[in-house]
């Protein structure tokens, strides 16, 4: 595992940035699971800024999403195919055909599940994959539980994870109680794995996950396993960090 030790978040989008444009430039039809939510917005702002530039070409690469509100269509503007297409895909060289999110308008659990299933599978691996961790040591939308799950789910959304989500919505009330995530298998067979937190706020749960014990009841705690992670975090989220960073 690679610990690196940002100023702060543009810094820490900045070197996250880096890591995906590196893998993007040596694999241009390499495979990409990607994140939503607040933590990857610097880091698919600066993504743009260089493909605008010219620096970077993404007419080749496929990208996986990690997750998608059950029944939310994607012109929602809570949903994370909207996420997505906003803040990033709308503004690079992508093809669309080539980018999949979950179907949140599936609601059959069941079939949802076993189809993306099908395309990660078709898809022939991750080669990198990102992602942020919820204050619960979620990854995805993998919330604490008693077992790791495998592939993807449908999962009841921790209230954590909805007080969380809450400020997205009018009212707690429109706030999705079900997901579906990719599961702790398909993650940790992604060939590299980055992991970006920024925040005084992650800072215990940072440490717990990645210096404490393995535990489904805090799902990254697993990343400890995998053999090529990369931490992207700011000093405020290392604040707690009780092991000695290089």
């Amino acid at each position: 595992m690679i610990i690196y030790k940002a100023e702060d978040y543009k810094d820490m989008s900045r070197k996250a940035a880096n890591i995906l444009s590196a893998q993007v430039i040596m694999k241009p039809n390499c495979v990409l699971g990607l994140a939503t939510g607040s933590s990857p917005l610097g880091t698919y702002k600066q993504l743009i800024e260089w493909y605008n530039k010219g620096d970077i070409d993404f007419s080749h690469v496929t990208t996986i999403n990690l997750d998608e509100y059950k029944g939310l269509s994607p012109e929602n503007e809570q949903s994370y195919r909207f996420f997505m297409n906003t803040n990033f895909f709308d503004h690079i060289n992508i093809d669309k055909k080539r980018t999949f999110v979950p179907d949140g308008l599936e609601m059959d659990s069941e079939i949802a599940t076993k189809n993306y299933n099908e395309i990660i599978k078709n898809s022939g691996g991750v080669d990198l994959q990102l992602l942020g961790l919820g204050h619960n040591g979620h990854i995805g939308f993998n919330e604490p539980g008693e077992q790791f799950e495998r592939e993807t789910h449908c999962v009841n959304l921790a209230q954590t994870t909805i007080e969380a989500n809450r400020r997205f919505f009018e009212s707690e009330d429109q706030v999705p109680k079900q997901a579906y995530t990719m599961g702790i298998k398909s993650i940790m067979q992604a060939k590299k794995i980055v992991l970006i937190v920024s925040g005084e706020d992650k800072a215990e749960i940072l440490d717990r996950a990645l210096n404490g014990p393995i535990t489904p009841e805090l799902p990254a705690s697993i990343l400890q396993l995998h053999n090529d992670v990369i931490v992207v975090a700011d000093k405020a989220a290392l604040s707690k960090w009780s092991k000695k960073i290089y």
